[in-house]
């Protein structure tokens, strides 16, 4: 991970959760091709188990072994590191063997053991920021994995992801300001996670979480221009028919056209800084 520590941002992409050995390596290829194209450093993302799914019966994923098998294919296959999410500090060990990016899910930001057990790996790490916290309060959670990493491992990378702040029920504002507050406060690349800032928990179908794809657009560009130093997007051949948040993710065929434009937009606002 890098951002504003180098000439480009970076991008974590792919679908919400672990699907067929088909979708998976489909979507992976598609990443492995985009990124030379664009010239951007990719990490394929996709979760193992959706451990926060509104309803008991919501569609959770293929479970953690299966899940990290699944991934050590799409990291051998496409040549792309992978990351995923891990929910208990006993999956941790298990899970840093194959992924190269450990994430901290949002509304598990603050639970220390799991933040220690992350930095204990010595694996870069993102972490979500809580829907509910102020951009300085990042700090603990990032401090929390920086006192767990052994003296060979200080220089191992992390990174906040900014996903917006609950507005009344059931909807997201990102605030523009929060980039640099995120920056100032906890001195780690920050991203800006396009996907589950559009979200609506459990807006959709029998309690499932809607959204609203059409301003992941719009959003991604103002972050990429406020100062986010790499894009989050979930992408999937057919969202529609994706058993997680289908509604917040863009089409796999729309992904290089609206990466396109973010990064221009990026460039163009250092430039202008720079002047």
């Amino acid at each position: 991970m890098s951002g504003q520590f180098g000439n480009t941002p970076f991008v974590i992409a792919g679908p919400c959760v672990l699907e067929s050995e088909d979708l998976n390596l489909r979507v992976a290829d598609a990443l492995a091709d985009l990124a030379p194209r664009l010239g951007v450093p990719v990490i394929f993302k996709a979760s193992f188990d959706k451990a926060n799914r509104s309803r008991l019966k919501g569609a959770r994923g293929p479970g953690l072994e299966r899940g990290i098998a699944a991934l050590e294919r799409v990291r051998r296959t496409s040549g792309l590191p992978v990351l995923t999410d891990v929910h208990e500090s006993a999956q941790v060990p298990a899970v840093a063997q194959v992924a190269d990016v450990l994430q901290i899910p949002a509304f598990l930001c603050r639970q220390t053991d799991l933040l220690v057990a992350a930095g204990r790996t010595g694996r870069p790490v993102n972490i979500k920021k809580g829907q509910w916290m102020a951009p300085e309060a990042m700090a603990g959670a990032v401090e929390k994995i920086r006192g767990a990493r052994t003296g060979d491992q200080h220089g191992s990378e992390i990174a906040v992801t900014e996903r917006g702040t609950f507005f009344g029920y059931g909807d997201l504002v990102v605030d523009m300001r929060s980039f640099a507050r995120l920056r100032s406060a906890c001195s780690v690349p920050v991203v800006f996670d396009a996907t589950h800032s559009v979200q609506q928990p459990g807006a959709g179908k029998e309690g499932a979480s809607g959204g609203a794809r059409e301003y992941i657009a719009p959003l991604l560009y103002a972050a990429a221009a406020a100062g986010a130093d790499g894009f989050f997007v979930e992408t999937h051949p057919d969202p529609d028919r994706a058993p997680s948040d289908g509604p917040n993710m863009i089409p796999l065929d729309q992904l290089s056209s609206l990466l396109t434009v973010a990064l221009d937009v990026w460039h163009r606002a250092r430039e202008v800084v720079r002047a």
